[in-house]
């Protein structure tokens, strides 16, 4: 981020909540809540308390309610695999296991339902743009980064500064590395930073395993107050600020062990008011959730987000400001680039984006407006793609996928248009209903038809259908009864054979 901010944590036992604010207003928002943290890449000291060879796996108990599951796949090569040829046959786990035995084992998939945690012995931690590999020696690069080209100038980037490392502690190589996709444009001394990090947080781990008992948690992965230490803090941080005194002692000992360039911008807020009402937080974030953005000059965003792509459809609205109608286009368009650039930050949208700015006729109109979309998005730290307007006048750009989007994290399907955003008319489903019972009375042979459905369509069939109803009644020669039930939806209904 290349300008100057300030970061707000927000915190409560059940949530942490991060915004960064430039110039006054928020730009980004992340959340985190304690339910939903989940156990992967949980690393404890666990101990073996039952070995199943016919299963070739093993129960771990790593101190929760279920005992946790290891597959002999998920098992390093040290024990009795690493100098097997591929052609010989895997060592049997119960050769490689016994029960009482303590491992050190990292969660990789979550408990569900009745079924533990699953388990590996093969350790790996993520940092910023690393992922740490302590058993292993070799350095991976993604293959999402580039061409080949790249990926081997990276390699070598790593080598040397590994290299540049070890002389420094004064020992051999140890551990192996993999650039994450968000470490192709980070410089040497973003990749010197995350290797002590991730080494010193592997040491930490290992001291902690030789004291620690069976069933004990050995390291967790960051929570979000200290992933701001970690990954958000730049130069251009002014301050952090966080409301609550327990986590401001326990981020600035973090940040003391292991970002000790962090610490001095850390304070606590002691204010009277929330901290988020500093900046009107809580009313940025419901309107980061709303379809409609309104612009300063009365024009307007209408965004549309589905699973393939999003959208931007830029509006004039009510602004006639300026002197002809391709100036008002203009500046509305030009306004629009700015908080378009703003809402992919707040919103945190990512993959294809599509951009419907309103026709510009001149194409210096054009060349401008595209000039402010760019300088805007340069504030961003995600990696983006941003093509030119196309023959139908659209711009479509990439945002890289870095965590879900606001509206994922804090909203869920309407359940009564399942996402669709609308619903049949009261007068469509009465039609629906009246070719229903005219299909099962051809089948059936009923007393009587009985109609429960929402007191909406309930009352239009009494009234503005009633002839409908009273000609398919007199057609098939069964009574038709309605009755309206409040927590049907509108397009929900039932008919019952009585």
């Amino acid at each position: 981020m290349a300008f100057p901010h300030d970061i707000l944590i927000n915190w409560t036992p059940q949530e942490t909540r991060v915004a960064i604010v430039e110039n006054g207003a928020v730009q980004e928002l992340h959340v985190e809540r304690a339910l939903e943290r989940g156990l992967v890449g949980n690393i404890y000291a666990g101990k073996v308390s039952r070995v199943l060879p016919g299963m070739q796996s093993a129960f771990i108990d790593i101190g929760l309610e279920r005992a946790a599951f290891l597959h002999v796949a998920d098992l390093h090569a040290e024990d009795g695999g690493s100098n097997r040829r591929h052609s010989e046959a895997p060592v049997p786990i119960e050769k490689r296991v016994h029960e009482g035995q303590t491992l050190m084992v990292q969660v990789i998939k979550d408990p569900i339902g009745t079924k533990g945690a699953r388990l590996s012995t093969q350790v790996s931690i993520a940092g910023r743009l690393l992922v740490f590999l302590p058993q292993d020696e070799h350095i991976g690069i993604s293959q999402k980064i580039g061409s080949p080209e790249l990926r081997e100038q990276l390699r070598q980037r790593m080598l040397t500064l590994l290299g540049e490392a070890d002389n420094r502690e004064g020992r051999t190589r140890s551990g192996g590395f993999i650039l994450r996709t968000n470490a192709e444009d980070a410089s040497d001394e973003e990749l010197a930073a995350d290797i002590a990090y991730l080494r010193k947080t592997w040491a930490t781990i290992r001291e902690q395993a030789l004291k620690a008992a069976p069933g004990s948690l050995l390291y967790q992965d960051l929570n979000l107050a200290q992933r701001v230490l970690r990954d958000l803090v730049t130069d251009q941080t002014q301050s952090i600020r966080i409301d609550s005194l327990v986590q401001f002692q326990s981020m600035r000992a973090f940040g003391q062990e292991f970002t000790p360039s962090a610490v001095g911008k850390l304070q606590h807020y002691k204010g009277e008011r929330p901290i988020f009402d500093l900046y009107n937080i809580d009313q940025e974030i419901e309107k980061a959730l709303a379809r409609r953005v309104d612009l300063k000059s009365g024009g307007y965003l209408i965004v549309d987000q589905t699973e393939a792509l999003t959208t931007f459809d830029v509006n004039t609205g009510g602004y006639v400001g300026a002197r002809n109608f391709d100036d008002t286009i203009f500046k509305t368009n030009l306004e629009a680039a700015q908080a378009i650039a703003r809402q992919l930050r707040l919103r945190n949208l990512g993959g294809i984006i599509i951009l419907d700015f309103i026709d510009m006729l001149r194409e210096d109109h054009r060349e401008q407006v595209l000039a402010e979309l760019r300088k805007q998005l340069g504030r961003d730290r995600t990696k983006m793609t941003v093509s030119s307007f196309s023959p139908l006048g659209l711009v479509e750009m990439t945002r890289k996928r870095t965590r879900e989007s606001l509206a994922h994290m804090l909203c869920q399907p309407c359940p009564t248009c399942e996402g669709r955003g609308q619903v049949k008319t009261a007068r469509t489903v009465c039609y629906d209903i009246l070719r229903e019972i005219l299909r099962e009375a051809r089948q059936f042979n009923p007393k009587e038809f009985r109609v429960v459905a929402s007191a909406a369509v309930v009352e239009m069939m009494l009234d503005e259908e009633s002839d409908h109803l009273a000609g398919l009644i007199e057609f098939i020669g069964k009574p038709v009864s309605l009755q309206a039930e409040p927590s049907f939806s509108p397009e929900h209904y039932d008919i019952v054979l009585i």
